[in-house]
């Protein structure tokens, strides 16, 4: 290490400082990536809570929807062949 140049130092210390700017670099992004899915979780949380809601009503509308169906028949039924 004693016959190392001042040169060859500089490279290496240029090297190292690099390698500790990507380091910091990728930290950055697996922390950011991190956070991200994180606050996916916790979207996809909420969603899974609001199903059984969702499906309840849509159930209701669908009767609702099947009622009218049902009446709307029922009057031209009544109109047309009575």
């Amino acid at each position: 290490m004693s016959d190392m140049t001042f040169k060859q130092a500089k490279e290496i210390v240029e090297r190292l400082e690099l390698a500790e700017l990507s380091l910091r670099n990728s930290f950055d992004s697996i922390d950011y990536a991190r956070r991200s899915l994180d606050d996916s979780l916790i979207e996809q949380k909420k969603v899974l809570k609001q199903l059984p809601e969702k499906d309840k009503k849509i159930s209701v509308l669908f009767l609702i929807i099947m009622l009218n169906i049902g009446f709307i028949a029922g009057l031209l039924v009544g109109k047309y062949l009575l």
